[in-house]
């Protein structure tokens, strides 16, 4: 694993104006980077994707545990009167879309899970599409090894899977939303659009503002149509505390992602993973904080349940606080997980998101930031294999 600079496309802002990335500078500051690439040799991706599958598949057994147990029900913090909801979008399988695991990998040592983005993941568009924009550009212009590739089949599974949820499961036109005034939530749904027009699965798109609750009970759009499928970017552990939670379990709508992806996303995961596959080479100790009868631990990360984009995480070296990011979250109590420094390359950490479409691992996104804590303005870089 390499971290190689090179010379920016002249023309790719013009190009991320074309194809809609709107998003690729955020307040001022560089989202998209180009002037470097990260280079893997086969082998390594190889590493990267049966440890994805594995860990993908032992998150799953979590769930089963998870559900089967009011004790565990509890202490992942899932509102009560929501049980039944969760339960059975699990046990009628109801079918997911995609997810991200993001790992610590210097390709050398095995990969191991921070944590799993199962239910909101962004950076998708630029994972999908635009860093293979990138690899063909850059390999036009004779700027890579002439046999570059590069592991991403993102694009293909998720038009894939849009038509399998058509043709499998009765999607028949599926209503796509996220919130007002996130340009990047909204560029990630816009591209989740145009794969399902790809797959030939009708959509049509609202913000979750707009959700609207008819006389039966059902949910409606704003031109008072009955949603039946929705995609939504907007996380479960909101859902299930909004005032409406009542009444999801009658509104018969299949939602993607599934309700029962709300135990993947939460921390509460981590430590459930370490209890049942304790030593697993791809997983970092891990515990409920609030529990005694854990080791001591020099360095660890302190995470909230329900933290995103490093929000409230706190990371102590030698039983000191060494970096912190504010945020919201912690009042519904927090895991402890053991450090494990990210690869270090200049003046920079770098973490790798590793994505699913439903269970097949299919392409990585590699973020970097000058702090040791990924926030959600780390830069994105793109990637090659070379062998």
């Amino acid at each position: 694993m390499k971290r190689v600079t090179l010379s920016e496309r002249p023309d790719w802002r013009e190009k991320a104006t074309e194809y809609g990335f709107n998003f690729h500078t955020l307040y001022g500051e560089p989202y998209w980077c180009e002037d470097a690439y990260y280079q893997f040799t086969l082998a390594q991706i190889e590493t990267l994707e049966d440890a994805t599958a594995e860990i993908h598949q032992m998150c799953l057994q979590v769930v089963d545990k998870v559900v089967a147990s009011d004790e565990l029900m509890t202490k992942f913090r899932i509102p009560r009167h929501t049980w039944s909801f969760v339960r059975n979008a699990w046990q009628t399988r109801q079918p997911s879309l995609y997810s991200r695991l993001d790992l610590v990998y210097d390709g050398q040592h095995p990969p191991k899970l921070l944590e799993n983005n199962a239910d909101t993941p962004t950076s998708l568009y630029e994972a999908a599409f635009f860093q293979w924009i990138w690899l063909e550009d850059q390999l036009n212009a004779g700027q890579l090894p002439a046999n570059a590739d590069q592991y991403n089949s993102l694009q293909e599974k998720l038009i894939g899977r849009f038509a399998e949820l058509q043709s499998q499961h009765g999607f028949s036109l599926l209503h796509l939303a996220c919130c007002q005034d996130t340009e990047e939530d909204r560029g990630t749904v816009q591209y989740l659009q145009d794969c399902a027009t790809e797959a030939g699965l009708p959509n049509t798109f609202l913000y979750i503002e707009e959700l609207g609750l008819g006389e039966k009970g059902q949910f409606t759009d704003m031109q008072d149509q009955v949603i039946s499928n929705l995609f939504k970017l907007y996380p479960w552990e909101f859902m299930l505390r909004e005032m409406f939670s009542t009444k999801l379990e009658d509104a018969c709508v299949r939602w993607l992602e599934p309700a029962w992806k709300c135990i993947l996303s939460n921390k509460a995961l981590l430590p459930m993973l370490w209890q049942m596959f304790p030593d697993h080479p791809n997983l970092l100790p891990a515990y409920f904080f609030a529990e005694d009868d854990f080791p001591p631990m020099d360095n660890y990360v302190v995470k909230p349940l329900f933290s995103r984009e490093g929000a409230n995480v706190r990371v102590f070296e030698q039983g000191r606080e060494t970096a912190r990011v504010e945020g919201p979250y912690g009042e519904e109590g927090s895991i402890v997980q053991a450090f494990c420094p990210l690869p270090r390359f200049g003046d920079s950490y770098t973490v790798i998101g590793s994505w699913l479409v439903n269970d097949q691992p299919c392409g990585i996104g590699l973020r970097e930031d000058r702090q040791i804590i990924t926030q959600d303005l780390s830069r994105f870089y793109p990637h090659i294999i070379v062998d």
